[in-house]
């Protein structure tokens, strides 16, 4: 049984880009905290020099750090802090 949702074999995946998540977040009272740009870069280097596949990605959107395949997002990371 799916412990979070309680839907059983009835279970219905529904994935929710990063932005649903947003609007959700600001809806119970959180706000984003700034991506730290700094931080970013030097993940993208990271990603480069470790010889990662070139079609792995990452990106940012605003306050969001994006890691795709392909150009699908897999992956939006955030920090939050209580309103």
């Amino acid at each position: 049984m799916n412990v979070v949702a309680c839907e059983g074999l009835e279970r219905v995946e529904r994935p929710e880009t990063y932005k649903q998540w947003q609007a959700r977040y600001a809806r119970i009272g959180f706000n984003q905290l700034p991506l730290d740009r700094e931080l970013l870069k030097k993940v993208k280097t990271m990603s480069k020099v470790m010889g990662y596949h070139r079609d792995f990605r990452i990106e940012d959107d605003g306050q969001w750090m994006l890691q795709g395949w392909k150009g699908r997002i897999v992956i939006a990371l955030t920090a939050l802090k209580p309103a």
